[in-house]
């Protein structure tokens, strides 16, 4: 998505010292285990298996996403047509890459946070509400 955020030139080390506010909710297709990994980055980061909604359909996940300010981060196309049809908000952050090992993942995640804080910290009326990564 050209033009979401600038570069910061800050290394990964640096990245990692820092802890986001935004709101987060991790799908069923995404291990829960990684929010324990990725709290101390993201301090609003849950799963819905720890909100009850381990195997709700996706608008149920959607709604709760809606009514708790979260970006939802997944792997299912699902929510991108759910948010077609119903709109903004919720934020989507939708990876097309394909599983990964928790490592894998945690490394994406640390080299993506810059990207991910800008998206959802958006203004609301902006024209996207979905952010795409193809590639790990």
């Amino acid at each position: 998505m050209p033009g979401l955020c600038s570069g910061s030139g800050e290394n990964s080390k640096s990245r990692l010292n820092k802890r986001f506010t935004m709101k987060l909710l991790l799908d069923q297709n995404i291990s829960y285990r990684l929010v324990r990994d990725l709290k101390f980055i993201v301090s609003e980061l849950d799963h819905v298996k720890f909100v009850g909604l381990q195997d709700a359909e996706d608008y149920e996940i959607w709604e709760h996403a809606k009514h708790n300010g979260c970006a939802i981060i997944t792997f299912d196309a699902d929510f991108y047509e759910i948010q077609t049809i119903r709109g903004y908000p919720s934020k989507i952050v939708w990876l097309r890459f394909g599983n990964t090992t928790r490592r894998e993942f945690m490394d994406f995640f640390t080299r993506n946070i810059e990207k991910i804080r800008a998206f959802c910290d958006a203004d609301e009326s902006a024209d996207f509400s979905c952010l795409e990564f193809k590639e790990i």
